[in-house]
């Protein structure tokens, strides 16, 4: 597919935000440039940055732009600075109104340990190979768009958090990931607290009976609290982890934590309309404006918006073999440094990166 003409939204948001940011444009600008896209940006304040200038976390502009769009790009928001604005207008329900004013409602994360990086992650070497899990994350329910109250009570206070999903809401992210698992190595490992959670047995009844209709995938079921010591002891086991919103939240980070850093991990929220691609890692604000957070977890997710919103699979592969390559060539930003590798900055990895994919 040739000369793609796509409007972007960047929201770079909070502290190292906007470095990564610019480092995934210059990135897709060295792709349109060789590959005769038209990749039109457009940026719009969102986070903490959005709560100063206009009171507000998600501006009606910025939501309206993103709406528009054929796929958006996040940065990181949040950080101390905004900890004493009330819940409602924090960084972080921003975010959350943001997802479901776009009804995105399953968030994919792709875990691949890189090879030449295997001697960042806290696991035996033996464990480290062949680790290429997606976990599929049901992003639109649980307790994160539950009631939340505080009461009083005898002893002081009583918080309550109340969580739900319907038939349809599991139905559609289960789909999802027995099609993509069908594309990978064929298995589906689905996540839940089913001997405790109500909404678990629902999650699990209706897996399972969708699962039937699926018959080349292989769908295995797990505890939570399994899931998390499986994916230290064998992870190479999983193709593709099927679970709930918190429960995904938490065990992605944790699969974050098997490649060595947070910084190297995209992810891809998505909908009936634009996706939005972000990675993982927070707004990091004591690293802001010294030139040492890691690009690479927003430039993999520029390729991910790429593959899986435009369909240009080749451009994909090629900047995702260039990071490769620099990695194998021992350039590292400082999270990923070891001795023997060469140190460098946000902006010299951006441009070497630039520079590998121009020779290919």
């Amino acid at each position: 597919m040739t000369n793609q003409s796509k409007k972007i939204v960047l929201l770079p948001g909070d502290g190292i935000g906007p470095e990564i940011m610019r480092a995934a444009v210059s990135v897709l600008q060295e792709c349109a440039a060789d590959y005769g896209h038209n990749f039109t940006f457009n940026e719009f304040p969102f986070g903490g940055c959005a709560i100063d200038a206009t009171g507000e976390p998600l501006p009606a502009e910025t939501l309206a732009a993103c709406r528009a769009a054929d796929a958006v790009l996040l940065g990181a928001i949040g950080g101390p600075k905004w900890d004493a604005v009330p819940l409602t207008r924090r960084p972080e329900t921003g975010l959350l109104a943001l997802r479901k004013s776009l009804g995105l409602y399953i968030n994919l994360r792709p875990i691949d340990l890189h090879a030449p990086l295997r001697g960042l992650s806290p696991l035996r070497a033996d464990r480290t190979s062949d680790v290429h899990i997606d976990f599929v994350r049901e992003l639109a329910g649980d307790v994160y768009f539950g009631e939340h109250r505080l009461e009083t009570d005898p002893s002081g206070e009583r918080g309550s958090d109340s969580g739900s999903y319907t038939t349809a809401e599991i139905e559609r992210v289960a789909q999802y990931a027995f099609a993509r698992a069908a594309n990978r190595k064929g298995r589906v490992a689905s996540v839940d607290k089913a001997n405790v959670l109500s909404m678990s047995q629902l999650w699990r009844k209706t897996v399972t009976r969708l699962g039937t209709l699926h018959p080349n995938v292989k769908l295995e079921h797990l505890y939570v609290d399994n899931a998390a010591m499986q994916l230290v002891l064998a992870p190479a086991q999983f193709d593709v982890i099927l679970t709930s919103n918190m429960f995904g939240d938490i065990l992605s980070d944790l699969g974050a934590a098997l490649a060595g850093s947070i910084g190297l991990i995209p992810s891809m929220s998505l909908g009936p309309g634009p996706a939005l691609y972000e990675p993982i890692h927070g707004s990091a604000p004591t690293l802001a404006g010294k030139d040492v957070a890691n690009p690479v977890g927003m430039i993999l997710s520029a390729t991910m918006m790429l593959r899986e919103s435009f369909g240009l699979r080749r451009e994909a592969e090629w900047i995702e073999a260039a990071v490769d390559t620099l990695f194998a060539n021992g350039v590292r930003t400082p999270d990923t440094v070891e001795p023997g590798t060469t140190k460098v900055g946000c902006v010299e990895f951006s441009e070497r990166l630039c520079a590998e994919m121009k020779k290919v």
